[in-house]
């Protein structure tokens, strides 16, 4: 009964993430956007105490439960998992192997000092929840697109518009190249060996299995019924049974509860662990000594992850004049992030590169970076749209806090950037002709067309940027006739202000 509450719950959660990624439109995100919230790493980085704390609780109490049923990655290593042991001969494939605890805590403490020097591209590659978002909204997103632009072509021709197109294109070549590796390395060894990466790489496992370790409700052996057929050790994809010793590894230990439902003698059981229980069996923890040693490493790197944290706390248009072409993405000194992220430092400390952001911008602004300290973060350009005044969705799903939550008044009135002029693109001094659209379709009327020529009125007229306006929203850069580089285009600020 136990397990198949599990699997109920933890595919729940899986479906309900993964739509989180899949959908373009942002409507699921107001129903089912609490469960990005409730994944481990973001929750500290936002510095969510409550969400900290409920994810805490249940792993002192019943052990790896957020592993099991929460964490999307996890549930995807135990479908995979499933899928590779349906064969008869692949049922019972796994085996015990010791932990790797130097592999464990060696990944732990890069991600540490990862967090603690701004390295968001090495965070990002080892967040579990991040590696799951990129791997949907890489991969799987444009199936879904696909699919959803077949139903809506077809839709279409029975005059009825219940689905409507979108264009499918990718984001950014690197993180595609990572989600793919990603994939790969995963698939493959949850395929052969099971949780694999939970237990040797992922970070927030170590740290729950850490915890789990004192849960007060564990997966016990009773020696005395158990005959030491180890069918139980070949059917736990941790890995961390040792059927032949009556010894379980509960640091690795994810409480699937496969081992309980495997054994045919009734010598394993999840219940209350005593102190009696404790003395009566063996174990196969390391000496005192070393226990020690572990918890203090743990504690320093805990304590350098938290002052890291509170430290970094403190379309084609032409306009009738030009030939379209594709627009090029201009060489910015600063990159430009979205409004609510507040500054680039603030952003680089608390992103995951989860890509959640990405997914639902419904403008085609966001995008992940491909710089190597950002690597994957999102970052806005605007060769296919420019951020609307009246969208605040990237700010309505970030879970992790690099882009905190901002009305639509408070968004008109952040400058993330301002505008920059450049006189060699401008199409009235290239071409003769009258244009304007920049200042136009400016929101904020920072931008006014001026003669070129201060002593002749009747010259060709050239926009003039009032910066103190200016909140960089893109329009001028994306609606810009000039090919392939816009006249006009956005310079990043280093921290926003409020104007």
């Amino acid at each position: 009964m136990l397990r198949k509450i599990r699997i109920c719950l933890a595919l729940l959660f899986f479906a309900g993430i993964t739509l989180l990624f899949l959908d373009f439109t942002g409507t699921i995100h107001a129903w089912l956007g609490w469960m990005a919230k409730l994944q481990f790493l973001p929750a500290i980085l936002a510095l969510n105490v409550g969400v900290i704390v409920m994810l805490v609780a249940p792993t002192l109490l019943f052990g790896r439960v957020y592993c099991s049923v929460i964490c999307p990655l996890g549930v995807m290593q135990d479908i995979v998992a499933w899928v590779g042991g349906r064969p008869k001969k692949r049922r019972f494939r796994f085996s015990y192997s010791p932990a790797k605890k130097w592999l464990r805590y060696g990944v732990l403490g890069l991600f540490a000092v990862a967090m603690i020097g701004g390295a968001g591209s090495v965070v990002a590659l080892l967040a579990p929840y991040s590696s799951y978002g990129r791997m949907v909204q890489n991969l799987f997103s444009p199936l879904y697109q696909w699919v959803n632009n077949l139903l809506a072509y077809l839709a279409e021709r029975m005059d009825s518009y219940a689905f409507y197109e979108t264009e499918v294109w990718m984001r950014s070549l690197p993180t595609f190249a990572v989600a793919v590796a990603t994939f790969v390395v995963i698939v493959i060894l949850a395929w052969r060996n099971g949780r694999t990466y939970c237990n040797t790489i992922c970070p927030v496992g170590t740290v729950l299995g850490f915890l789990s370790r004192f849960s007060l409700f564990q997966i016990t052996i009773d020696s005395e019924k158990c005959n030491a057929c180890g069918l139980c050790s070949r059917k736990c994809k941790a890995a961390c049974i040792n059927g032949k010793n009556h010894t379980i590894d509960h640091s690795r230990c994810v409480a699937c509860m496969d081992c309980i439902d495997t054994c045919k003698h009734d010598a394993i059981q999840y219940r209350l662990r005593t102190k009696r229980k404790a003395e009566e069996t063996p174990t196969a923890e390391p000496p005192q000594g070393v226990d020690n040693a572990r918890r203090q490493f743990l504690t320093a790197t805990a304590l350098m992850a938290t002052t890291s944290v509170v430290k970094a706390q403190e379309k084609h248009v032409d306009g009738g004049i030009a030939a379209i072409l594709d627009k090029k993405i201009p060489k910015r000194n600063t990159p430009i992030v979205p409004p609510g992220a507040q500054s680039l430092s603030n952003m680089a400390a608390h992103c995951t590169g989860c890509q959640l952001c990405v997914s639902v911008c419904p403008n085609g602004v966001l995008r992940p970076s491909e710089g190597i300290v950002t690597l994957m973060q999102p970052e806005s350009s605007y060769e296919r749209g420019y951020c609307r005044p009246e969208c605040t969705k990237c700010s309505e799903v970030c879970p992790a806090g690099a882009i905190i939550r901002i009305t639509a008044a408070e968004k008109s009135a952040i400058q993330i950037g301002h505008a920059v002029w450049i006189k060699e693109n401008c199409v009235p001094l290239t071409d003769g002709v009258e244009c304007g659209n920049c200042a136009r379709h400016c929101p904020t009327g920072a931008i006014t067309m001026v003669p070129s020529d201060a002593n002749d009125p009747e010259s060709p007229r050239i926009p003039v940027v009032n910066t103190e306006r200016c909140i960089g929203c893109g329009a001028c850069e994306n609606l810009c006739p000039s090919r392939p580089f816009s006249a006009i285009y956005v310079e990043g600020h280093e921290r926003h202000r409020v104007i």
